[in-house]
């Protein structure tokens, strides 16, 4: 089964930001991914707009819509309000029109994503959005830790796949008696989501180094790599980073 690098690009945004101007533009890097073989483009934009801006999504947008095979995932709170110039995630989302929107339960002053859904609070709360969404053709991922059953209710809130938080097991490595049972809980996770007709992604410190021994989970379909993938574009240039995240996903 191939497994599919989405590249997120908020990493190139927060550069951008530190400057006026455009440079680096974002559209133009999403470019040279997919030249190189990346088979997605994800964001995560937030209200705070550190990286990742409205208009970026909407550019975004407009680029890989028309690509065959190529898969463009916004990701982030679904209960974000909107704030200035940032309209809220469900409506850029609804206005943009993704293959798929994972949605995340960060709050705006987290640093970066570092937990799943507990959907026995949220669950009530997520399932309109769910049903919102679907409804205009968009995938739903839920991005999940590997508890069973907070899997489980992924399915029953109507979720199409579910994105693993592989934070942990990043953190882990060096630690084989820690990386092995963190591992061994993705895996059994991953068979559970395909038993019940979930799809699996996977997203959160991957690198050329951990990848690998993660990819061989059962049936996993995308992961979602920004961080790691921006630092070895900075060695060794953003289309052969690509090309040697695609190398390591094709030998697994």
């Amino acid at each position: 089964m191939n497994i599919s690098l989405s590249v997120n690009l908020n990493k190139i945004a927060l550069i951008r930001n530190s400057r006026e101007g455009n440079y680096p533009d974002v559209v133009e890097h999403a470019k040279v991914c997919i030249a190189n073989g990346a088979e997605g483009i994800t964001v995560h934009p937030r209200p705070d707009q550190r990286h990742i801006r409205p208009n970026d999504v909407r550019q975004l947008s407009q680029l890989v819509s028309p690509l065959e095979g190529i898969e463009f995932n916004v990701e982030g709170n679904p209960f974000a309000e909107p704030k200035g110039s940032y309209p809220g995630l469900i409506q850029l989302v609804e206005e943009t029109r993704p293959d798929q929107c994972t949605l995340v339960p960060d709050s705006d002053n987290q640093l970066t994503s570092d937990h799943g859904f507990n959907l026995t609070r949220a669950g009530d709360q997520l399932l309109p959005i769910i049903e919102r969404l679907k409804s205009l053709d968009i995938r739903v991922s839920l991005f999940m830790d590997p508890d069973p059953a907070q899997i489980e209710l992924a399915k029953q809130v109507g979720a199409d796949r579910i994105e693993l938080y592989t934070g942990p097991y990043a953190a882990a490595w060096g630690n084989p008696e820690e990386l092995n049972t963190i591992f061994q809980q993705h895996y059994d996770a991953a068979e559970l989501a395909l038993n019940i007709g979930l799809g699996v992604n996977a997203g959160h410190d991957l690198n050329l180094i951990n990848l690998a021994k993660f990819s061989t989970i059962p049936g996993l379909a995308e992961v979602s790599i920004g961080h790691a993938l921006t630092v070895d574009a900075i060695a060794m240039g953003l289309g052969n980073a690509v090309q040697a995240y695609k190398r390591v996903l094709r030998t697994t």
